[in-house]
């Protein structure tokens, strides 16, 4: 049996990335299921300020968190969420994902410890139990928890991205994280969905902008790196460790393989942590791109740089001539990608080529203004004479391709995250233009609402005695329908009834009380004794005079008694305070009748010695010698042993009836 049961309501709270990039953590709520996307943290924040939101939400009642790559700002809360809140649902990322996070947590704890204590949100130790609670799936492999249903997609932002779709009572909610669609040298474009989803929780990080063609930005990145170095300048690419700095190397191991005149210039990553992880990276060739595979196959493993040295530190650092660092962090708020923009900043041989988008708050982002000077970590102030570039190479996707995307997906509706206010709002409103949809671009911690008809399909028990009517029980991750009586043998749920009683004025005889309620309701019984009388309404409502002046109302509580019961003590009070002149009339001829039928009882008794009435049945007997005559008032019906003594009291019911 199918049911279809209207308004049930889905919940939607960004915990971290409404209005604004970072600390990605999106929460859904819908009957009585609770799964969270993301934990991050906020990369221009510190301590327990780059965390979201988590006071906001019963953290133990989270069933399940889903994480979908390992960039911090969507994972770095993740060993605290997991060792130090009353979280105890299940983790789950991709097989890449988990390794490299193995790697990228180290590295963070290891930095996170030169600063104050405060600052500190998890320890090593904490860093390894969190791991070890964490499970792994693989993209389209579909999996349930607590009645979730859920698999993922390859989001092509960096090797193990994963876009998440959950389905919850025949609710299909997508989260892309961060996606692109957009196929590049190491990483395939993101995959589309092949159903139609009622929810998509998108990124909007670049908003309406449109990313130029990836060649030309290639074009302009290695020929902007070349007119730096080519007269003796430094030139520093800030970037994330892991993610958009491969495939960076790629391109310029490529372009200084096809240009010999520059090969003496030495390219160096200045990351330890990269040089672990390309380890994992040569695992996971077959989830890359063709070109990456296609040059695997031929023998020529692409991540083996010919022209591309690894900088244990700084220590070993030749900075006497011209070169090219890659460092980290991306945004330039530490590390070593900070210490070498200020020691070079002041040479206008120099320059600084950001690939990535840069975050609110950050050094990077204030750089994209120009200006003239720049605040050092020791507190001093230093002149910007550096050139200063960006191009874009941030693997997330622009206006176009996030229109395709809800195209070809036709959401019912659309929720925004991961974008600055201003981008926001300006997507939110070019997609309700173009596609005519509701589009919401929450902040954080505000909840947004949708309300769902929910699809229910239970099976029934004991079909053979099944009565009309029976009750649906959800017992994870089944519905079932039972008659009520059998709750019990089932379920935990145990049965109570309720008897109500209820009295009411009323002035009236009990003749004009059975008129009233057999007005409205056609199945009317009237018991009498030798001491009480009541009347019993459609076998549920007992109805019984009192001599007090009141009518005593009896049932059992349930829908169809409630309404009876309600229907008669309505009647009852209208008649007694304020009837109106149909009823009055009615009452009128019901006490005329009765008068009548006492005035006929009364003849009788004057003519013959034995005569005897049933009031309520309305029914009058005569006795005379052996003889009997009956008359049912009723229905003006006479019938005797003896002609003569029939017809005499016929005339004299004639009479009596005329009158």
């Amino acid at each position: 049996m199918e049911r279809i049961i209207h308004g049930e309501k889905l919940e939607i709270i960004p915990l971290g990335a409404g209005n604004e990039v970072g600390r990605s953590c999106i929460v859904l709520k819908f009957r009585g299921k609770t799964v969270m996307f993301d934990c991050g943290i906020h990369p221009a924040l510190t301590g327990q300020n780059a965390l979201p939101g988590f006071d906001e939400i019963e953290v133990q009642d989270v069933d399940l968190l889903l994480v979908t790559h390992f960039h911090l700002d969507h994972s770095g809360a993740l060993p605290y969420f997991l060792t130090k809140t009353s979280f105890g649902g299940i983790t789950y990322m991709t097989h890449p994902t988990k390794a490299i996070l193995k790697l990228l947590f180290s590295d963070y704890v290891k930095v996170s410890n030169i600063g104050l204590d405060s600052e500190r949100l998890y320890s090593p130790q904490d860093l390894i139990l969190a791991l070890e609670k964490v499970r792994l799936i693989d993209y389209h492999q579909e999996m349930e928890q607590n009645g979730i249903n859920f698999w993922c997609y390859n989001a092509g932002h960096v090797l193990g991205a994963a876009m998440f779709m959950v389905e919850i009572a025949g609710i299909k909610v997508l989260y892309t994280g961060d996606y692109s669609c957009e196929e590049d040298r190491h990483l395939l474009p993101a995959k589309v969905p092949d159903m139609p989803v009622d929810i998509l929780i998108v990124e909007s990080t670049y908003g309406v902008q449109i990313h130029e063609p990836r060649l030309d930005r290639e074009r302009l990145f290695t020929t902007t790196v070349q007119n730096i170095v080519k007269n003796g300048g430094r030139c520093l690419l800030p970037v994330f460790a892991l993610g958009r700095a491969q495939e960076l190397l790629l391109i310029l191991d490529e372009y200084w393989d096809s240009h010999q005149e520059i090969q003496h210039i030495p390219i160096y990553y200045a990351s330890s942590l990269a040089k672990k992880c390309m380890t994992v990276f040569q695992t996971y060739i077959n989830m890359m791109g063709e070109s990456v595979r296609r040059q695997f196959e031929q023998g020529h493993n692409p991540f083996v740089f010919k022209h591309i040295s690894n900088l244990k530190s700084m220590d070993y650092f030749d900075d006497n001539t011209a070169s090219v660092v890659m460092a980290s962090p991306g945004m330039l708020q530490n590390g070593q990608s900070r210490d070498l923009f200020e020691r070079w900043c002041q040479d206008p041989q120099n320059g600084l080529v950001l690939t990535g988008y840069c975050v609110e708050n950050t050094l990077a982002k204030d750089l994209l203004s120009q200006p003239r000077e720049i605040t050092a970590t020791d507190g001093s102030i230093k002149q910007l004479l550096m050139s200063v570039n960006y191009i874009s190479f941030s693997a997330h996707a622009d206006f176009a391709q996030t229109s395709n995307f809800i195209k070809q997906l036709k959401p019912s509706y659309v929720v925004l995250v991961h974008g600055d206010s201003n981008e926001m709002s300006r997507l939110k409103v070019a997609l309700e233009r173009k596609f005519t949809m509701n589009v919401v671009a929450p902040v954080n911690c505000q909840t947004v609402e949708f309300t769902f008809p929910v699809k229910i399909n239970a099976k029934i028990l004991k079909k053979n005695d099944f009565p009309h009517e029976g009750i649906i029980v959800r017992k994870d991750p089944e519905h079932m329908i039972l008659p009520v009586d059998s709750l019990p043998d089932y379920t935990s749920i145990g049965l109570n009834r309720f008897s109500q009683k209820l009295h009411v004025p009323y002035t009236y005889s009990l003749r004009v009380l059975q008129y009233l309620i057999k007005s409205l309701f056609p199945n009317v019984t009237t018991t009498m004794t030798d001491t009480f009388c009541y009347l019993t309404v459609e076998s549920l409502v007992k109805v019984t005079p009192e001599s007090s002046g009141q009518i005593l109302l009896e049932w059992s509580a349930e829908p169809i008694s409630d309404m009876i019961a309600d229907t008669i003590a309505l009647m009852i009070m209208q008649v007694t305070t304020n009837p109106n002149p149909a009823l009055l009339q009615g009452i009128n001829d019901v006490e005329n009748n009765d008068r009548k039928l006492k005035f006929l009882i009364a003849l009788l008794e004057k003519r013959f010695s034995c005569v005897t009435c049933d009031f309520n049945r309305r029914i009058i007997n005569i006795k005379k010698s052996e003889h009997e005559v009956v008359i049912n008032w009723d229905t003006q019906e006479v019938v005797g042993t003896l002609d003569v003594l029939e017809n005499c009291v016929r005339e004299i019911l004639k009479n009596v009836v005329n009158i």
